[in-house]
């Protein structure tokens, strides 16, 4: 089966656990390379046990490495800052991104709802792990809908599976999946809000998915959130609803008041969702941190399927 060749810069707990799907579960892309900056990291010595090329000398190492000329897209896993400098390397030299960090230098990207949009592009971004799980929900109420006036999404997710970075972007990560919310969800407005659980043992993700929506039926907007959960479920098993879609109806004697936004009518949709990870490398309570590397090895495998239609680096 013809492949296109990858490379993952970063090799710390995220890069690791995209590595080990790439490596259990091969579809049209085969890793090529692993990059970090720490020589005694415990992904890039998994990548060597599994005879993939490695290099602890960041982007620069990387275009040393023979297999460079021959790889398709590379997955970056490392800083918002440092993918700035990858991003200008790596088109230069023709490779398609795929982010995960939060530069969003390219298009907001969620696999089941746009990425059909972005197949062309030489960039794209993974949101947030909050927005890779809500957003799916809030377009299936969209796309059943004239209008969702409001969509609203809480993120639970246990403190063990929140690091440094997840900590100290706290801020950004709110503001950067409320856009997303809006842009690729389809909401009028968006609002996200994260909660780190320290409860011991740690809970597994857990998402409230909140709309205010008019024009479409409680029968539509179930049925569509059961589609839009069975295709996110193709790349992450551990994605599930915990009860079904719960209603509430505001008409005109009855409107719902938003503050700063005013008064509406049209129903309130309560979604409420589990994701758990699947184990690969990290524990199946990070699915906040699985749904990322899924869904950006579910984009990867996208774009090579574009790469190879178009007859471009594939081996």
């Amino acid at each position: 089966m013809a492949r296109v060749k990858a490379a993952i810069i970063g090799s710390g707990n995220i890069g690791t656990d995209l590595m080990m799907k790439m490596i259990k579960y091969p579809q049209n892309m085969e890793l090529a390379a692993v990059v970090g900056i720490d020589p005694d990291s415990e992904g890039l010595a998994m990548a060597r046990q599994h005879g993939i090329a490695t290099t602890h000398e960041g982007i620069e190492g990387l275009k040393k490495l023979p297999c460079y000329a021959e790889i398709g897209i590379a997955f970056d896993a490392t800083s918002a800052y440092a993918h700035k400098v990858h991003d200008e390397a790596l088109r230069a030299d023709g490779i398609q991104v795929v982010d995960l960090t939060p530069a969003a230098i390219g298009p907001f990207t969620v696999p089941p709802v746009n990425m059909s949009q972005h197949l062309d592009q030489p960039n794209v971004n993974m949101v947030t792990c909050g927005g890779q799980a809500t957003i799916p929900m809030v377009a299936a109420v969209a796309r059943v809908s004239d209008k969702v006036h409001y969509a609203e999404i809480v993120a639970s997710v246990s403190s063990r599976s929140a690091g440094p970075g997840t900590r100290a972007n706290i801020d950004e990560f709110t503001r950067t999946t409320a856009r997303a919310i809006e842009v690729v969800g389809g909401a009028a407005k968006g609002k996200a809000i994260i909660i780190l659980n320290p409860a011991e043992p740690p809970m597994i993700m857990r998402d409230t998915v909140f709309t205010l929506s008019e024009g479409g039926s409680e029968d539509e907007i179930r049925r569509s959130v059961a589609d839009m959960v069975a295709e996110v479920q193709k790349y992450v098993p551990g994605y599930r609803l915990k009860q079904e879609v719960q209603f509430e109806r505001y008409g005109d004697n009855n409107k719902l008041k938003i503050p700063g936004m005013g008064e509406f009518t049209g129903v309130k949709s309560m979604i409420m969702l589990e994701v758990e990870g699947a184990g690969d490398y990290l524990p199946s309570y990070s699915g906040n941190l699985d749904i990322m590397t899924a869904a950006a090895k579910a984009t990867g495998e996208l774009l090579a399927e574009r790469r190879m239609k178009q007859g471009g680096t594939a081996q």
